[in-house]
């Protein structure tokens, strides 16, 4: 098993939430978690944005259940960061 400490999203999202409600509701909803994010293209109804999530043990169904709430789509995993837990047994 594995802990996961960071990852970088490269996310498609509508202009609203703006990125503070949208930043904000994913902080307030994956516990333990600093969320940063980044505006690097925007259109008429979308921005693209890339979010870097960081905590000591991150779930990361729950930050794609978050963003999929707020109407935004995960284009890609951009960077992550995984501690392998010492003397856990595979599953």
């Amino acid at each position: 098993m594995v802990k996961v400490e960071r990852v970088v999203l490269d996310v498609l999202k509508p202009h609203k939430p703006n990125g503070l409600e949208f930043a904000s509701a994913i902080a307030d909803g994956v516990p333990d978690c600093r969320v940063k994010l980044t505006v690097s293209a925007v259109d008429e109804q979308t921005e693209t944005v890339l979010l870097v999530i960081e905590g000591p043990d991150l779930a990361y169904e729950l930050i794609v259940e978050r963003i999929s709430h707020m109407g935004g789509s995960i284009h890609s995993i951009d960077e992550v960061q995984v501690q392998g837990l010492t003397g856990a047994e595979d599953d």
